[in-house]
């Protein structure tokens, strides 16, 4: 493996480590009201975390994907939780200027907006190169 230097991929490791950074400091309270949901934070933290790390040495359009689904459904969580409220956390609904889930959401969307230009521009360029525009 070889660490490439696009600035996509130093920013997509960037808002990663900000969506998990977000989600760390409410497992602790989230494995207490609704277990489910801690279990699901940890997770999600370990796997941006993972994928932060992964997007600077592999620039795989399966990473790309994968970062952009597992961000994609954290964003598509986020957004039940506040419409039709998530089982043992309904009280959730309507809370949409949590501040964490401002970062959070923001981050996420951001990763997939990212993740679908860098993908696009790999296809319009003949493949995977390592090289994307200069976003961030």
């Amino acid at each position: 493996m070889r660490l490439t230097r696009s600035p996509s991929q130093w920013c997509a490791s960037f808002l990663l480590l900000i969506a998990a950074g977000t989600h760390i400091p409410l497992i602790s309270d989230h494995l207490e009201e609704a277990p489910y949901v801690g279990w699901l934070f940890i997770a999600l933290s370990v796997v941006c975390i993972a994928l932060a790390v992964a997007i600077l040495f592999v620039d795989h359009v399966g990473v790309w994907v994968i970062s952009a689904a597992v961000c994609l459904a954290a964003v598509v969580a986020f957004l039940a939780s506040r419409t039709i409220g998530l089982p043992q956390i309904r009280d959730d609904v309507g809370n949409w200027t949590d501040p964490l889930g401002i970062p959070a959401v923001a981050s996420e969307v951001l990763m997939v907006a990212l993740a679908w230009l860098h993908l696009r521009h790999s296809r319009t360029a003949g493949g995977s190169s390592g090289r994307t525009p200069e976003t961030c």
